[in-house]
């Protein structure tokens, strides 16, 4: 008889890697690709534009810098992790989406009253829709939906 050992922990496709399921470490690189992604399209409404991102806080006006935007981004893909796994453990992992699609609406109002200019409005509007449509779609991944879409198994090779 073989000695097996379960992890503490395991996410839906139940293998791990060095620790860490599949799920987390495909959370992980959303993250990360998230947080890179964001920065990117910062660096080309901002640098290479040739102009500032400002917005308008505690009665002045201050620049959205690189850490700023990457930290944003971080601290909302954790929140969005965060809020799947309470989701996944209640059986409600289906609601993610709703969820996390009601928070990016509302993170829209920080743009709509702190920015500057119009020009300024689009760009970070447009830093909020790319982490937030990078998080709605990727960190849950594709699965929720893959069962409708396959055949079911017969058991037999064709």
């Amino acid at each position: 008889m073989e000695d097996r050992v379960e992890p503490a922990f395991e996410g839906e496709s139940g293998s791990t890697l060095g620790g860490m399921t599949k799920d987390n470490t495909g959370r992980v690189l959303t993250i990360a690709f998230t947080v890179g992604g964001v920065l990117l399209l910062w660096v080309v409404d901002g640098p290479l534009a040739g102009r500032e991102l400002l917005v308008r806080q505690g009665g002045g006006v201050h620049p959205v810098g690189p850490v700023a935007v990457a930290g944003a981004a971080l601290l909302a893909g954790l929140a969005a992790w965060a809020l799947l796994t309470l989701l996944e453990r209640a059986g409600r992992r289906s609601a993610y989406r709703y969820v996390a699609s009601a928070g990016l609406v509302l993170s829209l109002a920080g743009p709509l009253t702190a920015a500057q200019d119009p020009a300024g409005l689009l760009a970070l509007g447009g830093l909020h829709l790319t982490v937030g449509a990078a998080l709605i779609i990727g960190l849950p991944g594709l699965r929720s939906h893959a069962g409708a879409c396959r055949a079911p198994r017969t058991g037999t090779a064709p």
